[in-house]
């Protein structure tokens, strides 16, 4: 607990009180399990699920997808060197991340933007729940982010995703998108490893009010872009209220929109952390999921 920044745990004391504060830092202490997407433009469950027992690997299907696996005895050196992960036919995906596409529920023929989508776990997530068929534009600014990201768009077969190394707060507002996915840069704080020496040097309030600019630049520039009636799924792999909640109700002030319900059967079991706007998600860091909040807003 000590290694950790002294604003930051006061800061989740402050918004989900001692008891849950001791569990979420009991989260940054765990080994977080390796987890799994079966590419279903390239591969079936079957055939991964016969690679995976061929190899004495052991999992479970998470309790939301099927298509989402939790690795029980291997670690993701051992899952690089199978075949059906050098083939493309398997992603290395934390649960928390696969979360936002199955949210976005992308459909055949609609126009989506992924605005920060390096290295491409949910832009090709995207393309294989759409059967390929959606039209995707995927944004990267970074050169270095943008290589790897049409590297993965490659090797899992997105067909239908066109790459763009562009800072999507630029996009020309001549476009227009039936969906959004904004996964914001954030600080992170959901996905703190306790062990880093480095932690109290990078993870600061800077880092913070820089987060929170970018965010509320990001957002503004989704809701102006999105069609009338078009759906954006709001993202972070942070806790912290300002990043989440805020963002959403500072966009709320000035903007026609509605927060859509993503409270679904399937996410019940998900380990869950109180939020100030209904229909929102947060979840806690385990040794299962990634600290990460998720809302899904529709423009009016």
């Amino acid at each position: 607990m000590s290694r950790l920044p002294q604003f930051l745990i006061e800061k989740i004391e402050n918004e989900y009180g001692e008891e849950t504060a001791k569990k979420i830092i009991n989260g940054y202490k765990v080994q977080r399990k390796t987890t799994l997407r079966i590419n279903t433009l390239k591969s079936n469950e079957e055939k991964v699920k016969r690679c995976l027992e061929d190899n004495n690997i052991l999992y479970k299907v998470s309790s939301f997808w099927e298509n989402a696996l939790i690795i029980e005895n291997s670690d993701e050196s051992i899952i690089k060197r199978l075949d059906v992960f050098n083939n493309g036919e398997i992603y290395l995906q934390s649960l928390s991340s696969m979360l936002p596409p199955i949210i976005l529920c992308p459909k055949e023929n609609e126009d989506i933007l992924d605005m920060t989508a390096a290295p491409g776990g949910k832009t090709t997530e995207i393309a294989a729940l759409s059967n390929n068929k959606a039209h995707i534009t995927a944004c990267e600014m970074n050169k270095i982010r943008f290589e790897r990201l049409k590297y993965n768009i490659d090797m899992q077969g997105a067909k239908c995703v066109y790459a763009m190394q562009e800072d999507a707060r630029r996009i020309d507002d001549f476009f227009s998108f039936d969906k959004i996915l904004l996964d914001a840069p954030c600080t992170g704080s959901g996905t703190i490893n306790i062990n880093d020496s480095k932690l109290n040097e990078y993870f600061t309030e800077n880092l913070l009010q820089k987060s929170i600019k970018s965010q509320k630049m990001l957002i503004n520039k989704a809701i102006k872009i999105l069609k009338n009636g078009g759906e954006l799924i709001y993202s972070t792999c942070s806790i912290l209220k300002e990043e989440n909640e805020a963002i959403i109700e500072d966009l709320m002030k000035n903007n026609n929109i509605e927060v859509v319900n993503i409270n679904v059967k399937e996410f019940e079991k998900l380990p869950k952390l109180h939020t100030n706007i209904k229909g929102t998600i947060c979840l806690m860091p385990t040794n299962e999921f990634e600290g990460f909040f998720v809302a899904k807003l529709k423009k009016m």
